[in-house]
């Protein structure tokens, strides 16, 4: 028995992505949206691109990580319950090129994300191969708890005292493009600890409601949100970093700084990732002397091939 038992497979392995938060640096517990596969022994497989390897590096300093899959979006269900796993995660700084050892996370993606697939084309080929070069982050669970559909969410009923409109807060634009947020704290050990969460702007920040099945403490924080399609298509994503502290009835975080690594949604934000995507690749390969590997583009090839010929799911 693995402690994944106690969770509702069918609805884990039917959401499309989760939140996953690591440790970053200076201990601001740092969340990102992300695709998961269950694996046959109770793990979670997740990856993330060489573009992209903050998470991975932030793993290999501290394996103490989170997940919560609370965004239903694309999965068929109705009034999901939202999944808390707490556990504990590696990442070999090992560069894999092809999709050999993760051939069903990759069949996932492909299937799930269809616009993926053309990544392999031959014209795409240089603009994407960061893409595929991936490092693999395996997580095993410690701790699960099933919570109610993120639905249900009511906000703060009664927000700090101070100005309620907030629009000169820091994330404050981006906060209120969503219905709610994912509050990225910790608890008293010092690991990381996810909670949905509808924000409302109070005073110098912003008022929050925890779920009391997984207490935080006062220190730095962040609000994750992000958005995708059925088809995990057209995502956005901004995180507002800031710390965590006591209110009256609850807790405020006080932000200080926001990160889009997507963009904005602004014109000409996509030619700005990709040259950022490249870049990162490139640091990353460079720090380990090592020379950029070719991505093996026909095994990729022959794992989506039977994917695109069964059409959508």
């Amino acid at each position: 028995m693995t402690v994944l038992d106690s969770a509702p497979f069918d609805v884990l392995d039917a959401y499309r992505t989760c939140e996953f938060v690591t440790l970053g640096r200076d201990g601001t517990p740092l969340a990102w949206p992300t695709a998961v596969r269950r694996k046959e022994d109770g793990t979670l497989l997740l990856s993330t691109s060489l573009a992209f390897a903050q998470k991975a590096l932030n793993v290999r300093r501290d394996g103490r990580v989170a997940l919560l899959f609370s965004d239903p979006t694309g999965s068929g269900l109705a009034h999901a319950p939202q999944i808390f796993v707490g556990g504990r995660a590696v990442c070999p700084d090992v560069v894999m090129t092809g999709p050999e050892g993760a051939e069903d996370y990759w069949r996932m993606l492909f299937e799930r994300q269809p616009h993926s697939r053309a990544y392999l084309s031959a014209p795409m080929r240089r603009l994407m191969d960061w893409y595929y070069l991936r490092l693999l982050i395996t997580v095993t669970p410690e701790q699960v708890v099933v919570r109610g559909p993120s639905a249900d969410l009511a906000p703060p009923t009664s927000p700090a005292v101070g100005s309620a409109d907030g629009s000169a807060l820091p994330g404050a634009e981006q906060l209120a493009r969503y219905p709610s947020a994912v509050l990225a704290a910790r608890d008293a050990s010092g690991a990381p600890v996810l909670a949905r969460t509808r924000p409302v702007p109070a005073g110098d920040g912003f008022a929050l409601t925890v779920p009391a099945d997984r207490p935080v403490t006062a220190g730095p924080a962040s609000l994750l949100v992000h958005e995708h399609d059925e088809r995990l298509n057209h995502m956005r994503n901004a995180l507002v970093r800031g710390r965590l502290r006591r209110a009256d009835d609850g807790w405020l975080l006080l932000p200080t700084s926001v990160v889009e690594p997507m963009g904005t949604g602004r014109a000409g934000d996509a030619l700005k990732v990709l040259r950022a995507t490249k870049r990162a690749t490139t640091r990353y390969l460079e720090r380990r002397d090592l020379p950029r590997p070719r991505v093996q583009w026909e095994a990729f090839r022959a794992l989506a091939a039977p994917v695109k010929a069964r059409g959508p799911r």
